[in-house]
């Protein structure tokens, strides 16, 4: 049962836990959108060699609530996290992507529920686009092998025959709910963690680099016990994919590996060898599409460069 509670925050004991790598203008949007609702904003930059911090440091001078860590080279989103945890003095911690922007409601919204419901460890708000429009993975099940076997060869669209066999790990196509609902996963663009709750579970796994480390995080908080709650009515646009345009193919190489590393610590022994197998072969003839895909779009741009 999912705890509500309609008094309002005035103060908010949480840490932001900012993670960089190039994301440029929308960096300082994101700390400007969080530093009035909050005791601290860290900002952990991996060895970015864009404005972003310069940026930063112009229009928040002398902003005592703001701290900028700078790491010497890119270390990883986990890492990065773990550094700033490390240094955060919230009982709550607010892990959130550059590219994200608050509202005024949000996060008091998302404090709120956490508060009210003491077996949650972890909230997830309302990822949403420019256009007010749910992204996926704001709200998810675990994508088991099958589950994502079932979502890359498009075998969902069966889901409303055999909803059991067929289901699709991505939740935001289902109808919103009308308050806070205990859900396998939320992104790792918006997470706000208990304190407590990372003393029980452990910090983030620093052998991801990027991608599915939050899944990871997701896995174990529900094996400790903790529950993972989904906001509705907390909204977060999410301007997706800014600090990965620079770079797809080395984001999807690290995205892939990911996944695989993903599957062999929770799912090894629950499936047969030679379905790993199948499983691994597929996420890496996925990534050579994928990078096959990038790779003509580069090449024809720079033809029709050549041609001016």
């Amino acid at each position: 049962m999912v705890a509500e509670v309609n008094t309002p925050t005035d103060h908010l004991p949480v840490s932001v836990i900012v993670v960089n790598y190039n994301a440029g203008q929308i960096l300082a949007e994101c700390i400007h959108s969080a530093l009035p609702q909050v005791s601290e904003v860290l900002v952990v930059d991996n060895a970015s060699s864009d404005f972003s911090l310069e940026l930063c440091m112009q229009r928040f001078r002398e902003e005592p609530k703001l701290r900028i860590i700078r790491n010497a080279s890119n270390l990883g989103f986990a890492a990065a996290c773990n550094i700033g945890a490390a240094q955060a003095i919230g009982p709550y911690l607010l892990f959130l992507n550059p590219d994200c922007v608050l509202s005024d409601d949000s996060l008091p919204r998302m404090v709120q529920v956490l508060e009210a419901n003491p077996s949650a460890g972890m909230i997830g708000g309302l990822l949403i686009n420019q256009d007010g429009t749910e992204q996926a993975g704001g709200r998810r099940a675990i994508p088991t092998p099958w589950r994502s076997f079932v979502r890359a060869f498009g075998l969902y669209h069966f889901e409303r025959y055999w909803p059991r066999l067929f289901f699709d790990f991505h939740l935001h196509k289902q109808a919103l709910p009308t308050g806070p609902l205990e859900v396998e996963a939320v992104s790792g663009a918006l997470m706000l963690v208990h304190q407590k709750a990372i003393e029980d579970v452990g910090p983030w796994d620093e052998s991801y680099f990027l991608h599915c480390e939050d899944l990871d995080w997701c896995m174990r908080f529900q094996k400790k016990g903790w529950q993972i709650l989904f906001v509705p009515d907390a909204p977060v646009v999410h301007y997706k994919g800014t600090c990965s345009r620079s770079r797809p193919i080395f984001v999807e190489w690290h995205k892939h590996k990911g996944m695989m590393r993903f599957y062999r610590k929770f799912f090894r022994h629950e499936y047969l060898g030679v379905v790993m197998w199948l499983v691994a072969l597929g996420v890496w003839l996925r990534f050579g599409t994928i990078a096959t895909i990038y790779s003509v779009r580069r090449a024809g741009r720079l033809l029709g460069l050549g041609r001016e």
